[in-house]
């Protein structure tokens, strides 16, 4: 299982009239800290699209425990709780700056040859990357 962290300060345009984070962009914090979570294994999306591989998002699923707030300082977390195939799962924690966990979501991505639109396996520069943690 891989694991990282990423810190997102909440935006004032990404609020509503109450101050909270409106619901649709915690998609954007979900892409977010999964591009930054491929960033520090040491692979970065630009290069999955230069080795011709893009990712669309198959699913996305999200669990409003607690509302974020305009200024905080939120911490994601993302796993990758099992080794990908055609597919890639990411969860993600969100918690406040009093560490109260306020979000739960999961993505489901496949990897795409760019030039057939066919779903394939991940390239083997992503799978050395992570084959320490599975």
């Amino acid at each position: 299982m891989y694991t990282s962290e990423t810190k997102i300060r909440v935006r004032y345009s990404e609020t509503d009239q109450m101050q909270y984070v409106y619901y649709g962009n915690y998609a954007t914090y979900y892409e977010v800290a999964r591009v930054d979570s491929l960033r520090q294994l040491g692979l970065t999306y630009k290069e999955l699209e230069a080795m011709g591989i893009i990712m669309p998002v198959l699913e996305n699923h999200s669990e409003f425990l607690f509302p974020a707030l305009y200024d905080e300082l939120l911490r994601v977390v993302v796993t990758i709780p099992e080794k990908p195939s055609v597919r890639i799962r990411f969860r993600y924690d969100i918690y406040n700056e009093k560490e109260q966990l306020i979000h739960r979501g999961e993505t489901l991505l496949a990897f795409v040859n760019q030039k057939t639109g066919r779903p394939c396996r991940p390239p083997e520069a992503f799978q050395q990357v992570l084959a320490p943690y599975f």
